[in-house]
């Protein structure tokens, strides 16, 4: 959706788990228009989802409903 065009990673949070099969990762990305929510399993070769969002607030309302709303979860820099 967002790729070909200026993308930037604006959040990127990680359950903290090291082993491929147990991390899992969420980024929200824009390209200043567009704003989509990815939620990988298994590291950098695993399997992602990627879900286009109307906007930051809905972005964020998703990422928290990935991450369950767990504390665990890390803030990675962007």
């Amino acid at each position: 959706m967002l790729y070909g065009r200026g993308v930037k990673t604006e959040r990127h949070w990680w359950n903290g788990n090291r082993t491929l099969r147990g991390r899992r990762d969420v980024y929200i990305r824009t390209d200043g228009e567009s704003w989509e929510v990815e939620a990988r399993a298994g590291g950098d070769a695993g399997r992602s989802k990627i879900y286009p969002c109307p906007g930051r607030r809905s972005a964020e309302i998703l990422a928290g409903a990935w991450m369950d709303e767990q504390s665990r979860w890390q803030i990675m820099a962007p």
